[in-house]
């Protein structure tokens, strides 16, 4: 009797420490800010402020490797996105590369992924080398093997645009895309199944509920509906969030392909705090409400899956670790971090899952979550006074379109006053005012800045965007 009872606590033990080390909640560690703290100050940052239980790296910046090591965070490491043709070709490089960049830091800096790639399926420019991310995959997964390193398991990111644009509704739905279906992911996913390694998915409800607000529900995009349903049609299984279905798009789109059983983990999700005019559903209470809600979720005992997947344990990074101030794109772009580059909290957040949400502090009301109705132009940022980045945004900016900056030249109607910031904002809101469409944002660098505040003058009227 007492060697079965041993043997049934050791087995409960068993259970729960491997859900725990497969549900841990991370959070990205995106380095494009020219104020963030450096690597040993972010590493106790995201230990004593978020009690995050791993990190995913865009690269394997050594500097940040090291300030990782005895820490007992599980880390994602990743292969850029330039190095994947060279590396599919030659074994001796991806061994070098692991060399140098696994190799001298594992196992006191725990790694535990290798990600070759940040999402290139979605990206149409390196469409000549898609055919050659599988054998890239395969040689990183040789190198670590030489190396003795048998516990990492190697992937690429995919976000939901590697499916066809239907599968989310319904998740029964979910297919890839006919130009990678056969050719690339095919091939993955034997490679993912051989090696028991993940799908590595970035799942955005945020996304995919500004595109459609009218039609998503706010708070099933939010993880906080408590009465909508939505039924596949296919399946009969019930969906009360879009996270879910998003997930389970992948799983019956690999079951397409015969592959039912890989484990998939969100390699990033999160909600922005903060963005402009025509950017709705940005703002501190819906990113503290997904975030929250996401982190009660993946950390659920019993784990609870999606609906495709019951019970069944789920890892996430939530993107991202600050606030990066240099990031590309919207201004969403650079307002998904949990922290402010000086360390303070966006909002309070524990991906530990211990904190109470009781004792989470109150939040300011959200006011942008139905689309902003009105005229909105584009103009110099209040701080922007770097004369020569200025005028070489106006350069670009007057260089493109058609007229972009005709009503600045001398004797026509926006010339005065004659000053480098009324000339740059009139560049700024003419170029935006082409190009938006076309997917042209309003950041320049950091130099421009939406307003709602007509700043047309006389008989110089400014272009503008109207939503």
């Amino acid at each position: 009797m007492g060697g079965l009872l041993h043997l049934l606590v050791t087995s409960f033990l068993l259970y729960f420490s491997r859900a725990e080390a497969t549900s841990a909640v991370g959070v990205n560690y995106g380095q494009l800010g020219n104020n963030l703290p450096l690597p040993p100050d972010a590493v106790r940052l995201i230990k004593s402020r978020l009690s995050a239980g791993s990190v995913k790296l865009y690269d394997a910046n050594p500097q940040i490797l090291r300030a990782l090591s005895n820490t007992g965070l599980e880390v994602c490491t990743m292969v850029p996105n330039e190095l994947i043709a060279n590396i599919s070709a030659d074994q001796a490089l991806a061994d070098r590369w692991v060399g140098s960049n696994i190799v001298p830091f594992y196992p006191v800096t725990r790694i535990r992924h290798v990600l070759v790639g940040n999402e290139i399926l979605s990206d149409p420019n390196n469409r000549w080398f898609w055919l050659k991310l599988v054998s890239a995959m395969r040689r990183v997964q040789k190198a670590l093997k030489k190396n003795q390193i048998r516990n990492v398991k190697v992937g690429t990111s995919m976000a939901i645009d590697t499916l066809e644009l239907s599968s989310v509704y319904p998740p029964s739905n979910g297919s890839f895309r006919s130009d990678i279906s056969g050719s690339v992911m095919k091939p993955m996913l034997q490679f993912l199944s051989e090696t028991k390694s993940y799908l590595y998915f970035d799942p955005y409800p945020y996304f995919h509920w500004a595109k459609d607000p009218e039609k998503i529900n706010l708070d099933y995009a939010l993880l906080e509906s408590k009465s909508i349903r939505y039924t596949d049609p296919g399946t009969g299984l019930v969906y009360t969030n879009l996270f879910d279905q998003m997930v389970d798009s992948m799983v019956f789109a690999m079951e397409k392909l015969g592959y039912p059983n890989i484990r998939i983990l969100m390699a990033e999700t999160g909600w922005p705090s903060s963005g402009d005019y025509d950017q709705i559903g940005a703002n501190i209470y819906n990113a503290a409400t997904y975030n929250r809600n996401l982190v009660k979720k993946l950390k659920a005992r019993p784990p609870v899956g999606t609906p495709a997947r019951p019970g069944q344990a789920m890892q996430g990074f939530i993107f991202a670790l600050f606030n990066e101030n240099q990031k590309p794109g919207p201004t969403t772009e650079r307002h998904f971090g949990l922290l402010y580059p000086n360390g303070s909290r966006v909002y309070e957040i524990d991906l530990s899952g211990k904190a109470p949400s009781s004792g989470y502090e109150l939040l300011p009301a959200p006011t942008n979550n139905k689309p902003y109705k009105g005229r909105i132009w584009c103009v110099v940022a209040p701080g922007s006074n770097n004369r020569t980045a200025l005028e070489a945004a106006l350069t670009h900016s007057c260089s493109q379109g058609n007229g972009t900056c005709e009503a600045i030249r001398p004797g026509k109607a926006c010339h005065e006053p004659d000053s480098v910031l009324s000339h740059v904002s009139y560049g700024f809101s003419s170029y935006w005012a082409q190009f938006r469409k076309s997917g042209a944002s309003c950041f320049f660098n950091g130099l421009a800045t939406q307003t709602i505040k007509d700043p047309s003058h006389g008989s110089c009227k400014f272009p503008s965007v109207t939503l």
